[in-house]
């Protein structure tokens, strides 16, 4: 074993890690730095003085996390319009919750980041919702060879599927919320990616999903459920299906272990790590799940830049003229 130095631990060259808890700790040690960071984020072109109509050098203020322009003084406040505005919790304990939720595969729980971080419950939970609502779903437009599949989630067994005769998941019980996933697979060494939302009626909206996210021509392969034929009848793709019901699961290229690999990591996370979600905040646990997948591979830092790149600033629209 080689030596180290145990006052700067560094990464091991084997470890999967993209982004070490030393290494946070080192590049973020206080506010001063996290907001430092914010600022060259999100002004890439220097701070527009709306006072001097132009792009200006702006000076830190000692006691609030506002720059002044150098030649109006005017004040402009880089938290203004992020998820961080109007926060009393330090911007580091911001940045450390992000890092809690991008260093795990599967998630992390309000009351988990509270006991991290040390803030109350009521903090954690805001805290956690703030960041979650940044990672909305690309609006990305699928190609290639795409796998559709719906799921239930919730419910009676602990999020398994009940079986009705037909073998489809059981629709009795009003505690199963029905999602739908299109997921492209990976070709020419990129991997794919899922879009996944809340469907009350997943054969009802079938075709109106599939022409909003899957382009014309595609091949899309699914299981044996009918309304899935909707898809070929229409004559925008090529149809392929395989019959679970007859335990038939992969013919040739044709099978749905993509998407079915991917509800079975939204299902694990939600038992393991939330016990349970409501039916009305699912959809943004879906999100969550599909940022992730979809992000899989982000550079730098990993994940952890992938959060951080979700970080906006808002500008609200000009008041119109009385």
């Amino acid at each position: 074993m080689g030596k180290t130095s145990r006052n700067a631990p560094k990464r091991a060259k084997s470890s999967e890690s993209r982004y070490s808890v030393f290494e946070f700790d080192r590049e973020f040690p206080d506010d001063a730095t996290c907001l430092d960071y914010l600022v060259d984020r999100l002004y890439p072109d220097g701070m527009f003085c709306r006072k001097c109509g132009k792009v200006t050098r702006h000076h830190r203020l000692a006691n609030r996390p506002a720059y002044s322009c150098q030649f109006c003084g005017s004040h402009e406040y880089p938290l203004k319009g992020t998820i961080f505005q109007g926060s009393s919790t330090s911007l580091r304990l911001w940045f450390q919750g992000m890092y809690l939720m991008a260093s795990t595969r599967c998630g992390i729980s309000a009351k988990q980041m509270e006991r991290e971080l040390g803030v109350t419950y009521k903090t954690a939970w805001r805290m956690f919702n703030k960041i979650r609502s940044m990672l909305d779903q690309d609006d990305v437009f699928l190609s290639g060879t795409i796998e559709m599949d719906e799921a239930y989630i919730g419910g009676r067994g602990h999020w398994k599927h009940g079986k009705q005769r037909s073998g489809r998941p059981r629709h009795d019980d009003p505690a199963k919320v029905p999602v739908f996933g299109i997921a492209q697979r990976g070709s020419n060494g990129a991997k794919g990616k899922v879009h996944v939302k809340v469907e009350p009626d997943p054969g009802k909206s079938l075709v109106p999903n599939a022409r909003a996210k899957v382009k014309v021509g595609t091949t899309v392969y699914t299981d044996e459920w009918r309304a899935y034929d909707n898809l070929e009848m229409e004559g925008m793709y090529t149809h392929g299906a395989v019959d679970h019901s007859k335990k038939v699961y992969v013919s040739g290229d044709v099978h749905v272990q993509t998407i079915e690999g991917f509800w079975s990591l939204v299902k694990r996370g939600i038992s393991g790590v939330y016990h349970g979600v409501s039916p009305e905040h699912l959809q943004s646990y879906l999100d969550e799940y599909a940022f992730r997948y979809n992000n899989r591979d982000a550079t730098g830092r990993g994940m952890f830049d992938a959060f951080l790149g979700r970080v906006r600033k808002v500008v609200p629209p000009p008041e119109p003229a009385s």
